[in-house]
Parts: structure tokens; C-alpha cells; sequence
């Protein structure tokens, strides 16, 4: 059973939950079958697996509701033998598993071309021995964490230690003869695909949230390397197929099925053959066809590209600007000038676009309330620079994210107001803001930055999980003890550990030296050369400040 923590028209939208699906259907050895919140495939007699594809965070509870809808234990401490394995990927999972590692028996880290058959694979060697011997065999396969056999350590302030394997062993993997002498890993590694060619999809229905449509990847990660960015840190490195071989090839096996293309990734246009690909569905034969392009760096913006877009059906374009500040984009490393922000807007206009959709935030590390006057400044006076081009302007709070350089860093009360500001400085003028909650993006904060010590909340939340209320309400009671009863398996290490108050875990700066709740798993950059890049942007702050 492959689960997706939503509905179906926004589930069968994945691209990742597509081909995960696709990858396992076309196994002789699987049969598998899809699950939605509100929909899914006639269930098995004997289920062997659950899976689910987690993609935002704020979706965890919903695994714990799908798990009980198949009559399958919460806790993976309390499944026995005849239970299914249940496993996870997707990149919450991958960038910090630990608040939800009770309830996963495995958890894939990274991309799943080469990781998912190597994880079947490893579980088909061993199918019907006992769970344990299951789980240990999966601990063998490169990028795949088994949290059971793994355990938090604490000091007597509640700081987290370390995350070991269940001995404790500080060997580089722990031997035990008692399950045949398979060693733990003392740290995991994300597993990175770097074929020639990407994803598209395998499922085009007119029920999806967008209709129809065949989605394309045409990167992978992003070049830029934003100092807050997951999409960029934790997928790296940047990855393009081959325009003849991977692109092409892609778009002409779905055009055969709709007229509507989708070109995905953090920053297609820095394709070094996109504007090959543009000239390509430029051509005649493509009449009828719509194409519409995720967000592209303002810098690649021209007008062949408002054009060639324009003639094929899309209305606007997305740019990511982050703060109208350019100091603040300094800080955190957006290569973008102010210049660049305006001939993306005018290009977009020459080209055809009738409207121009900007991306930023408040709440940045160092942010002043300056930055967000600047913020509102630019967006007026691209109004009065391209006059009739629509422009909305959507803002998150920062959220700090783990595996990027920013992961010390907090969520800063003041963002709250930030967001009324710009409403108060645009709204009036004339332009449409589309503020995201801050109070969600806190819950985001609570998760992405949590240990295993989360997962009583978490189970605890369940039912009131959509209001932020239902989250204080939540930790307020397990803090008291008096959250859901956990199996005796579960509880042990947070006997004497309740979780950290709220503001260390979502509003607090961490220092260099605390040992993360995702230290023990590596992402593509180590440690060190996150935090020279964190001081990169603190050194970029104190140049502005000049000398005392």
C-alpha cells in the first residue's frame, strides 16, 4: 500500500508520489495499491508494506489516521511479526525523520531511482524470517534508516547527545551475533540519483489539482545554494538531463496524452539548454499546446521567454526575490540585483505576460524592519515601472530547515508583524498579497527542528491538529504527562525526558557546538561547511555595519 497524507487530486499532482508508484507497479514481485485521504484502490487481504511520501510537514498526523485506517499499530514498536513493514521518503523524512521515526519502521533518505529497488530487493531476501531479522537486513542497505535500532541519548538538562545505534557501540557499526552478525551503521547517508535523465509523469487524469497536465523535471536542486533553501542543500548536487536523450524524449511521450505541459524544478531556466528547449516548443506543430514553467531566477528572464510562454497559453511568470533589501538577499547568498528584479518585469510584459508573481519572506536572520520597507518599496515602484502587468507579491516566515545553513537558526516572533506591515504598505496600492500563516509556519518550525520527543505531541495532536491551538494544546499535555500512553518500548528514553519548552525548539538561535536531532544523518554537505556558510552571512551583516 502506497499512502499520500492528502487527497487524491493533490496526491496524484506528486511528481515523487507518481514515480515511487510507478517504480513499484512495474515490479513483477509487487502489487501495489495507491491510498488517499479520501479515496483509495481495493485494500489487499495480506499487506506486506505501507508507505507513505511525505512532502510538508504539517501532514505527519495524517500517517498516524492512514496507518489506523488499515488496522496497523501507530507505534512500530508495536507490531509484531505478521505486521507490515512501514516505511517513508520524500523530503521531510529525508531532511529530519526523528519526530516521526517511532511510527516508521524505515525510513528511505534521498532519491528513490536506486533506493527504493535496493530497499524491496533487500526485503524479498529475507521475507518471512522474523521483524527484527527483517529490519536489520534493511539496515544494510545504503540510505535506508531503521529507527528501532537506533536510540537518543541525553544529558541531564534534556540537550541531545548523540543518536546511537542500541548498544551504544562506538565502533563505525555494531556487531550482534544474535541477528546473525549484521552490523548498525553509525550513520546514515542520503542517497543521490545521478542518471542522465529525471522524472515525468506517469498519471495524467483530469481529476488532478491541475487538470490534466503531464509534468516534466527538467532539474534537479538549484546552483544558487540560498543559505535557508531545503529544495537546493539537501538535493544537491545540481542535475539536468541531456535536452535530446532526457527532455525531449519526456515532453513528446506525454504530449501524445494531453496538451497541457508542466516544467518542473527549483530553477529550470538554469538549464544550460533551456532556451534550446523554448525554440523546440516554439514550433508550429505545438499549436494548442499550454506550457506553464515552475518558478525561474528573475536573471534568466527575457523577453523570447514572455514570448514563446505567452504563445503557449501561460499568464505569468514566477520569480523568487526573497526581500526587496538587497543587503538581506546578500545575507542570504540570492544573486540577484535590484536591476535584474525589473528587466524580469519588463521582459515579462514585452513578452505577452499579463502578470508577474513574486516570491518572498520575513523573519530572515538579521532582518530588520528596513528590509521589509524595502521589500514594499520595490513592489510599488514596479507598479509604477510596468504599468497594467499584474503583480502579487507571496510572503512565508522564514522557517529554519535541516541539512542548510540556516538550520541554527530560529523563527523570530517580530515576523508576525512584518507580514501585517507589508499588508498595510500594499494592499491599499493596489497589490495582491498572499501572506502564508505565521502560526503554521511555527508548527513547520516545531517539527523540522524536533527529536524523537515529538512523537507523544504528535500522536497527541490528533483530531486537533489543524489549529494551532490543538498544537499548544498538545505539547502543554504531554510536558504534564498527560499525553497518549506509549508502549513501554517507546517511552523508555523520554522516562526522565520530557520534550524541550517551545521556544528552544522553533524561536531559539542554537549554538554551533548542539548536537542536532539529524546529526547522525548525512546530507550532501557536512556540518562544516554549513556553518562556514552561516558565517558567511553574518560576516556580510557586520560588513554592512562597518566598524564600532
Amino acid at each position: 500500500m502506497l499512502a499520500f497524507p492528502s487527497s487524491y487530486s493533490v496526491g496524484i499532482t506528486s511528481l515523487g508520489y507518481q514515480v515511487v508508484w510507478a517504480s513499484l507497479a512495474q515490479r513483477a514481485d509487487v502489487d501495489v495499491r495507491r491510498l488517499f485521504t479520501d479515496q483509495g484502490d481495493a485494500p489487499h487481504r495480506d499487506l506486506d508494506l505501507f508507505g507513505l511520501s511525505l512532502s510538508w510537514e504539517l501532514d505527519g498526523p495524517v500517517l498516524l489516521d492512514l496507518l489506523e485506517q488499515q488496522r496497523i499499530p501507530i507505534w512500530a514498536a508495536e507490531r509484531g511479526d505478521d505486521e507490515p513493514i512501514v516505511f517513508g521518503g520524500g523530503p521531510v523524512l529525508t531532511a529530519n525523520p526523528e519526530p516521526l521515526a517511532p511510527f516508521f519502521d524505515a525510513v528511505l533518505l534521498g532519491d528513490g531511482e536506486l533506493l527504493l529497488p535496493a530497499f524491496i530487493d533487500a526485503l524479498q531476501a529475507c521475507r518471512g524470517a522474523p521483524r527484527e531479522q527483517r529490519l536489520r537486513q534493511l539496515a544494510q542497505v545504503e540510505g535506508v534508516y531503521v529507527p528501532s535500532l537506533y536510540v537518543p541519548r541525553y544529558d541531564n538538562e534534556g540537550l541531545l547527545l548523540a543518536v546511537e545505534p542500541i548498544d551504544g557501540s562506538s565502533q563505525q557499526s555494531v556487531q550482534d551475533s544474535d541477528a546473525g552478525g549484521l552490523g548498525i551503521p553509525l550513520a546514515i547517508t542520503k542517497q543521490t540519483w545521478r542518471g542522465n535523465t529525471l522524472s515525468h509523469s506517469t498519471v495524467i487524469t483530469p481529476e488532478a489539482a491541475w487538470p490534466g497536465i503531464h509534468m516534466v523535471e527538467v532539474v534537479r536542486s538549484c546552483p544558487e545554494l540560498c543559505r535557508f533553501c531545503l529544495a537546493s542543500y539537501l538535493t544537491l548536487p545540481f542535475r539536468t538531463p541531456s535536452l535530446d536523450d532526457g527532455l525531449i524524449p519526456a515532453v513528446e511521450k506525454g504530449l501524445g496524452a494531453t496538451q497541457r505541459l508542466g516544467l518542473l524544478g527549483a530553477s529550470v531556466t538554469q538549464h544550460p539548454q533551456f532556451a534550446d528547449l523554448l525554440a523546440w516548443l516554439d514550433q508550429d506543430r505545438f499549436e494548442g499546446t499550454r506550457v506553464s514553467v515552475s518558478s525561474v531566477r528573475a536573471a534568466t528572464v527575457t523577453p523570447e521567454l514572455g514570448r514563446i510562454l505567452a504563445k503557449r497559453g501561460s499568464k505569468s511568470l514566477t520569480i523568487a526575490i526573497e526581500s526587496g533589501s538587497e543587503r538581506l538577499r546578500r545575507v542570504v547568498n540570492k544573486k540577484l540585483d535590484t536591476d535584474e528584479i525589473f528587466a524580469a518585469a519588463r521582459y515579462a510584459k514585452e513578452g505577452g505576460l499579463s502578470g508577474l508573481k513574486l516570491y518572498g519572506m520575513v523573519g530572515l536572520p538579521t532582518e530588520e524592519e528596513a528590509d521589509v520597507e524595502a521589500t514594499a518599496a520595490l513592489m510599488l515602484a514596479l507598479k509604477k515601472a510596468t504599468p497594467g502587468l499584474r503583480l502579487s507579491l507571496g510572503v512565508s516566515t522564514f522557517v529554519p530547515k535541516a541539512h542548510t545553513p540556516f538550520q541554527w537558526e530560529g523563527v523570530r516572533p517580530e515576523a508576525e508583524q512584518r507580514l501585517k506591515l507589508l499588508a498595510k504598505r500594499l494592499k491599499p496600492k493596489g497589490i495582491e498579497l498572499r501572506p502564508e500563516s505565521y502560526g503554521w509556519s511555527v508548527i513547520q518550525a516545531l517539527i523540522s527542528r524536533s527529536d524523537r520527543r515529538l512523537a507523544p505531541v504528535i500522536a497527541a495532536a490528533r483530531g486537533q491538529h489543524d489549529s494551532l491551538g490543538g498544537w499548544k494544546r498538545a505539547y502543554k499535555a504531554v510536558l504534564k504527562g498527560e499525553g497518549p500512553a506509549l508502549p513501554a518500548q517507546v517511552s523508555r528514553p523520554w522516562d526522565s525526558q520530557p520534550p524541550p519548552p517551545w521556544v528552544d525548539i522553533v524561536h531559539a538561535t542554537w549554538s554551533g557546538e548542539r548536537v542536532l536531532p539529524w546529526t547522525h544523518l548525512q546530507g550532501p554537505l557536512p556540518v562544516g561547511t554549513l556553518a562556514n556558510h552561516r558565517a558567511e552571512a553574518l560576516l556580510e551583516t557586520a560588513a554592512q555595519a562597518g566598524p564600532p
